[in-house]
């Protein structure tokens, strides 16, 4: 499976449901609030001051 940071966090679980602890882990714990679902994993590392590069890695890790 392709992970893109244009890729909604919602987008993200629906398809790789592994990648909760990864983002829990990054400090992402608004996995299912409404902003999840149009979020993008850019935008979303952003607002968490989250390197995403970084976390792209662990997430195309999965």
């Amino acid at each position: 499976m392709e992970i893109s940071k244009e890729m909604t966090i919602g987008e993200l679980l629906q398809k790789a449901p592994q990648a909760a602890p990864v983002l829990l882990g990054a400090g992402m714990h608004c996995l299912g609030c409404p902003a999840s679902q149009g979020e993008s994993i850019e935008e979303a590392a952003m607002v968490h001051g989250i390197d995403v590069d970084a976390l792209m890695e662990q997430l195309t890790a999965l």
